[in-house]
């Protein structure tokens, strides 16, 4: 690598508006204060919901189920 033309590569305090903070590196020269990171997100959390108003999600498992029966019986119907 050349000399003299990276970023400064140091630690920095990443702080969230939930309060947890942790250490990180970056390139950034102060603090990073954010809004949502892993320990207050929903997703991370088990807190999400999924909303289905039409069903889609439902539709996909019934098609996903019913593709999967019939690749089993087709296995079973070989093994005989």
């Amino acid at each position: 690598m050349r000399a003299e033309i990276h970023p400064n590569y140091q630690e920095i305090k990443v702080t969230c508006s939930c309060g947890h903070s942790f250490d990180t590196r970056s390139t950034l020269k102060g603090d990073l204060h954010i809004e949502v990171c892993s320990e207050c997100h929903p997703f991370y959390t088990g807190q999400q919901k999924i909303v289905d108003t039409a069903g889609r999600v439902q539709k996909f498992k019934d098609r996903f189920r019913r593709g999967k029966k019939a690749a089993d019986s087709a296995t079973q119907e070989k093994k005989d």
